[in-house]
């Protein structure tokens, strides 16, 4: 038996997505998202247990988690930094900044830093080409990057987690 379950606020989120999908189905990757927020991640633990809920196999529900770049399958940072890799952002730069955020951080992709606090992966296309290179950290955007401008991000994020922020 799993400990997995929705606070009762996110139980209340969880019955106001629902109301706003005319069918089940098309709420699963919001409920994915609140799911994600919830509990870190979605695991199988989680997967089985929004499955129940909308009665959909695990297997149904991974499928769904594997393919959406923003899902993670696995734990990651407090903030998680997706870093667009498509065409345009590729050719301005998206690499050099990579490089830079390797070097502060001191981790590869999928890897998390040992204070909890970042981990990174490449995504595919975030839609903002006409501002790259793109980066979404968690729900925000930073757009018109720069290597120089890695570490000041970076050092944003952590006074905003000391200072209690999102």
């Amino acid at each position: 038996m799993s400990d997995i379950k929705f606070s009762d606020d996110a139980m209340k989120r969880y019955d106001q997505t629902l109301k706003r999908y005319p069918e089940k189905r098309a709420a699963l990757i919001q409920i994915l998202i609140l799911a994600q927020k919830e509990f870190g991640w979605i695991s199988e633990e989680v997967a089985d247990y929004v499955g129940g809920l909308m009665g959909y196999s695990p297997a149904d529900v991974m499928s769904v988690a594997s393919f959406y770049t923003m899902l993670h399958r696995k734990p990651v940072g407090k903030y998680h930094l997706d870093i667009c890799r498509t065409l345009s952002c590729w050719l301005l730069g998206t690499y050099p900044c990579v490089d830079e955020m390797k070097r502060i951080l001191g981790v590869d992709k999928e890897e998390i830093t040992g204070d909890g606090m970042f981990s990174w992966n490449f995504t595919e296309c975030l839609g903002s080409c006409g501002t790259a290179p793109t980066m979404q950290v968690n729900d925000r955007f930073f757009e018109s990057l720069k290597p120089e401008k890695m570490g000041d991000i970076i050092e944003q994020l952590r006074s905003e987690a000391a200072e209690g922020k999102k």
